[in-house]
This record gives C-alpha cells, structure tokens and sequence, in this order.
C-alpha cells in the first residue's frame, strides 16, 4: 500500500459504521468515528463492546494491542488526519454525493475514500470530489467485524492502484475483497439477495408462507450449502459427475415456469404488517443486542469449522490468522550470531478477560493455547512458516505434559521460553516454562513432543535440510543449559504400603 493505515476514519456511526469501528480496532488500528449527532456515539459504542466476544473468539493468533477509539461531530476532524476513510451514510445518491465532496475538501489527497454503498454507481458519487481517483465503493456485510466478504469497485474516475490499494488494506484486516468488474447498481452480492428477498415478500403478500416457515426453508436446506459452497457450485454438483451441462439439461426447462416473481410485490399496509409481525414473533424473548450475539456465535462456529477444512471464509480466517502470527512473531528468525546460552523468549501475550473462570484466574485451556503460540513461534523462529506449510509440510503435537504451578489472574503479563531436548530428523521435543513477566514467577511447564509430517501424504517425513540444520545449531548451544526439574515427569499415585 502506498501509505501505512494508522488511523481510519469512520463517517457515519450506525451499525455498518460500528462494525467498521470494530474490526479495525481489534487489528491495532485507531479508529475516529464521526456523526452529525452526539446522541449517535452510545449506540456505536454499544455495538462496538457487543462485537468483542465474537472477535475474541474468531482468530487464534496471538492478538495485537486494540487501537483507540474516539468520536467527534467534527467532520474535518475526522477526516483529516485520517489514513483511510471510510462512508457509512444513509443510501440516498445525494446526500452521499455531498458527503463524499465535503471529505474529499479535507482529506489528504493520496487518502482512499470507500463508500460502503450496497448499490449506488460510483462514477455518479465520486462526480463532486477533489482527487476522484482515489474515490470508490467498499461495501460490506453484517456484521462488518465478522462477515470477510468486500465488494469493490471504482467509478469512470477512480485509479487502479487506489483501488488495489483498497483491497491490499481490507485483506490486512482479514476481508475478502471481491473486485466488481463492471459498475452496475446493487454489485454482485445484494443483487443475489434482493432476488431472495423479492420472492419471499411474494409468498408471504399471497399468504403462501409465514416469515418463520420461510427462513426455516433456508436455514435448514440451501442456507447450509451456501455458506461454503455458494450457488453455483452447488448446482454443479447436482448434475452428477457431467456436472454443470446435465445439470441445465435436466432442470434448464424449470426456468420457462412460473416459479418465480422478480418483479417486487407492492408494499401494502397489509403485507408490512405481516412482514412486521412474523419477525416479531420469531424474535419473540431476544432482544436486538441478544440476536446479534447468537448470530455471531453461530457465525463464529461455522467459519472456524470451515476453517478446519481450509476452504471457503475458514480459508480466509486461517489464513489470516497466519498473516497474524508473521505479524505478532514473525518477524523473529533465526540469525547466525543470535545468542543461544538461554532458553529462547520467542512468545509474550497477557491473561486476557475472557480467559480467566469464576476465579478470575486463568482457565487450563488457556494454558495450553498460550503453550501453544509459543510452539508456533518456534516453528516460525526456525523456518517453519506460512511458506514451509504451503508447501505441504508441517510439525504436529503427538504429545502435551502441563504441570500448572501458580494461578495468574486477569490483565497479568505472560512470557514463554523455550528450551531444545532432542532432535532427529523426524522429531522435535522441547520444553517451555510460562512465567508472570511482572515478577517473573513460573506459573507452569509444558513438555512437547511433535512429529514433523507430510500433510498431502498424510504421513511422518523428514524435515527439510534447512529446518534441520537450524534446530541443529540451537540443540547444540541447549545441550550446556541445566536440564529442567519436571522434564519427563510421570504422573502417578504411589501404591499404597502392605
């Protein structure tokens, strides 16, 4: 990107602009929001909080220190010592056309301005502003902070590298940007839902559905398919092993029947009333505050299952989490010259709230995962980084001893280091010691063992010469340290006496 994104200017403080708020902060960015009304700033501030259980949960990668938030009225404040601004005004072409002028008067001229329009062209928007090139749509998804996809696109004014640069940022805040490679009103997504949402106003206008009967037809038939495999895809599967073709052969004559009304029915009295009513009901118990935390619990679990499988928004999610990790221990390699006489201190991070129990201390699980992040920074340290598993290699755990020894509450500062036991040329076996780094007092141990593996061929293999020759060097300068006290602990309880 042409310039570093330290601030990201928000305009508009409703759920879309909160979302934006959000996600940015959780990625170390400061964010300023910005709104016409003062009144505006507690419901963001809301969604903002709301947000925060769902993002904890969402990525393992060691987390960065949040960015700041701060609101103002002040548009020129806002805007102008922004890094990247981005639009969240109501969907009406003039008012947005307006905004977009008054930005681009204070914004920095090599400062991107994306409009999270769901459906306005940006050639008639960006028509007012100073610098247009660097003018464009960014339009994303509820919930911003969870939802990876970002259509965008530029108008007949915007430059290519701006718009490179747009996406280039959304992906370093774990989006999926999805080029729209013709302006057209509604993009690509919204233009698939409004379809939907046309033909379920039918059904329930002509009283052939309730609201609930109609999602229940989504959520337990082709919403499943559609999180991970989209529409098209899915068809082609359903043409058998000639795919796609017998599909459109066999089910092609179904387009000349009435099944379908694009056209938008008239919006009666009568037909909002159900509409309002229906949802109603299915809210019935939840308030909005208490939905929005179920829809992101459930979203959360569908894409770390995905994830799992590395495919669809689980790909995006775990790669993410490995831009993460480069970004948060990455950058320590291996270097001749570096001093091995210690233990490495290769991992930090701190007791974070929601990782402590009734106690306020830290939960065992926890444990593990710090333990954990601290043996992928020594992969990392040695070369086992995101281009060693793209190549189809990888170290796994075949076995964990925790001895937990003191409790650490919440906020308390941790650090790991690690120590070398034994190598050859298939296994790795290490020890790590956790300690608060405010007192420096042990809180526990983990001795590992992993295996260094063939993931296309599912099977234990050598790791590669240069991996080797690294845990080489480092085991021979760990081979002088004291051996730890627990190494090798077994646990048992002594038999009784005769």
């Amino acid at each position: 990107m042409a310039r570093e994104i330290k601030t990201v200017a928000v305009v508009g403080a409703g759920v879309i602009g909160a979302g934006w708020a959000a996600r940015c902060l959780h990625r170390g960015i400061d964010v300023v929001v910005t709104d016409v009304s003062a009144d505006a700033e507690r419901g963001m501030r809301e969604v903002v909080s709301n947000a925060e259980p769902a993002l904890n949960q969402l990525s393992l990668a060691p987390r960065k220190e949040k960015g700041t938030l701060t609101f103002t009225t002040n548009l020129v404040e806002a805007v102008s010592k922004a890094d990247f601004v981005q639009e969240n005004a109501p969907e009406r072409e003039d008012l947005k056309r307006n905004l977009l002028a008054e930005i681009s008067k204070h914004a920095a001229p090599d400062v991107i301005i994306a409009s999270s329009s769901s459906g306005l062209l940006p050639s008639i928007i960006q028509a007012d502003c100073i610098h247009p090139e660097r003018v464009l749509i960014g339009h994303p998804f509820n919930p911003v902070y969870l939802l990876p996809l970002v259509e965008v696109l530029g108008g007949e004014k915007t430059g290519a590298q701006f718009i490179e640069d747009a996406m280039a940022f959304y992906s370093s805040i774990g989006m999926k940007p999805l080029k729209v490679r013709k302006e057209i009103e509604g993009y690509i997504s919204d233009r698939l839902q409004e379809a939907l949402w046309r033909e379920a106003l039918h059904m329930v206008a002509d009283g052939v559905a309730t609201t609930d009967e109609i999602d229940q037809a989504v959520i337990y038939g082709p919403g499943l398919r559609w999180a991970f495999m989209g529409t098209c895809l899915t068809f082609h599967l359903a043409g058998g092993e000639q795919g796609m073709r017998h599909m459109l052969e066999q089910f092609g004559p179904a387009l000349e029947l009435p099944w379908t009304k694009l056209k938008a029915p008239e919006l009666t009295d009568q037909l909002i009333d159900r509409m309002v009513e229906g949802t109603q009901q299915q809210a019935e118990g939840y308030s909005i505050r208490d939905l929005e935390q179920l829809r992101d619990n459930c979203l959360v679990s569908i894409m770390q299952s995905l994830r799992s499988f590395n495919y669809a928004s689980g790909k995006v999610l775990k790669e993410d989490d490995e831009k993460q990790y480069e970004e948060t221990t990455g950058s320590i390699e291996w270097a001749p010259g570096d001093d091995l006489s210690q233990p490495l201190s290769l991992h930090s991070d701190k007791v974070h709230p929601e990782w402590v129990d009734y106690n306020n201390h830290m939960t065992e699980s926890r444990y593990l995962q710090v333990f954990g992040d601290a043996s992928d920074a020594l992969f990392r340290y040695v070369g086992v980084n995101a281009d060693y598993h793209a190549n189809g290699n990888s170290y796994y755990t075949v076995e964990t001893h925790i001895n937990n020894i003191l409790e650490v509450a919440v906020h308390e500062p941790l650090k790991v280091t690690t120590q070398l036991m034994g190598v050859d040329d298939k296994r790795l076996h290490f020890y790590h010691r956790m300690f608060n780094a405010r007192d420096n007092s042990l809180l526990a141990t983990a001795e590992q063992m992993v295996l260094h593996v063939d993931m296309n061929a599912g099977k234990a293999c050598p790791a590669k010469p240069h991996i080797l020759k690294t845990l080489n060097v480092i085991m021979e300068a760990h081979n002088k340290l004291p051996e730890p006290e627990k190494l090798s602990r077994q646990m048992m309880v002594p038999p009784a006496k005769k």
